[in-house]
């Protein structure tokens, strides 16, 4: 076959991924395909491409996360944006884009709407925090944070307005189909990868720490498969084997541990951000990261060199997060498998050599995401009503006027009370 054709199917439909020069491997033609990683013949060359760009995303994610939390945020939009790209391209046709001018605005219109509604509830409350010494932007940002749902709301119908306005005749069904896309991609990957943000802010250690899992297993699985694969796992994706599936959930759930007790003693990792400042952080240790002491039972001490060792307690919930990246969160992978079956491509972009588009990296980052901040929420953070939750409601929903008020209220009560009982 010549250097630039493109192979046919026995069905006689061309096969290739849209945007992209890049050719999908016949493998991913048989629904049982069996095309495992160890015997592939171009593997090696494979494994330098993914290696260099592998070490080059290390090296960018390892400056981001030193730069802190803002900076990871504006990372994660970045990404936001890729992903929402390449989805976007998806089932985008040139014939009839060509026939409605400006609909693709549309698309891109509904996502950044959605973008200043869930930012605007996430990051509220931090950025009153940030302008509380000043006055005029105090009073600014409370009414833009007052009036924000009904902004958003108002955005929102602008672009449904826009939608029904610019329906053609004879393209109902691409425009219709177009627009359901686009509220699917908010669901399943703006609206997962958000919970990311919750986490950074709430201390970049529930974020640095999930990511992490799934960076190590995801390499584990591919070394494990690369190595002894020879078990097929799953027919949506060929090449993964159980040898490098169980290989990787060990070698995950090790490094949880081992990875939740490093992080957890940086207090630029473990401190929750309250505002939307750069600064260096520092805090009074959660006690989830301050060290308790074990001593190891007296046939050990014989082994290895000491009687005792430190465990912050967060690494016993660590264990629960690595179970999760290295059973669960590869089924996100699975489900991209599955999708990308289903429109008969190889990889979702181009954009990182050897890895295909940034949606390809993010499957089972999204899924992770998720469970990192329910877990947060359900088993870490405290239920009951603390007195920096009444002060944040204090903050977000009182005027200035009426925070000065109920300060004056408060000390009134307080020297009633100490006069009482005295």
């Amino acid at each position: 076959m010549n250097e630039g054709t493109v192979p046919v199917t026995h069905t006689g439909r061309v096969r290739r991924r849209k945007g992209s020069n890049e050719q999908v491997p016949a493998d991913v033609d048989q629904p049982n395909g069996t095309k495992l990683l160890a015997n592939d013949q171009n593997k090696y060359k494979s494994m330098l491409v993914r290696a260099y760009s592998t070490i080059w995303m290390i090296g960018g994610f390892i400056f981001v996360v030193y730069m802190g939390h803002l900076y990871i945020w504006a990372m994660i939009v970045i990404i936001q944006i890729f992903m929402a790209k390449e989805l976007f391209n998806l089932l985008r046709k040139a014939h009839e884009d060509k026939q409605l001018p400006g609909f693709r605005l549309l698309n891109w219109h509904i996502f950044f709407t959605a973008m200043l509604f869930v930012y605007g509830r996430i990051l509220s409350q931090r950025l009153v925090n940030t302008v509380s010494t000043d006055k005029f932007w105090y009073k600014l940002v409370g009414n833009l944070i007052r009036y924000h749902m009904a902004a958003c709301y108002f955005l929102y119908i602008t672009g449904f307005v826009w939608f029904i306005l610019s329906l053609k005749k004879k393209m109902y069904k691409y425009q219709f189909g177009q627009y359901a896309w686009t509220h699917m991609i908010l669901i399943v990957v703006f609206t997962q990868s958000s919970f990311t943000v919750a986490n950074i802010f709430e201390g970049i250690f529930w974020f640095l720490l999930p990511a992490s899992l799934i960076v190590i297993n995801d390499i584990a699985a591919y070394i494990f498969g690369f190595f002894f694969g020879r078990t097929p796992l799953i027919k949506l994706s060929p090449k993964k084997t159980w040898e490098g599936f169980i290989g990787a959930s060990v070698t995950t759930i090790i490094s949880a541990f081992v990875l939740a007790n490093f992080f957890g003693r940086f207090q630029w990792l473990t401190c929750p951000r309250k505002d939307l400042s750069t600064g260096w952080l520092q805090c009074d240790p959660d006690p989830l990261f301050k060290p308790e002491r074990f001593e190891l039972p007296g046939w050990l001490s014989e082994w290895f060199p000491w009687t005792e060792i430190h465990i912050l307690p967060v690494q016993w919930h660590a264990l629960g997060l690595g179970l999760f990246a290295s059973i669960i969160a590869p089924f996100g992978g699975f489900f991209a498998s599955g999708f990308k079956r289903a429109f008969n491509i190889k990889d979702f972009g181009d954009s990182i050599p050897g890895h295909g588009g940034m949606t390809d990296r993010m499957d089972c980052q999204m899924v992770m995401a998720v469970f990192a901040y329910i877990y947060h929420q359900s088993f870490i953070v405290a239920q009951s009503v603390s007195l920096g939750m009444i002060l944040d409601q204090i903050v977000m929903n009182l005027s200035y006027d009426e925070q000065r008020e109920l300060y004056s209220k408060l000390g009134q009560i307080i020297k009633d009370r100490q006069f009482g009982e005295s």
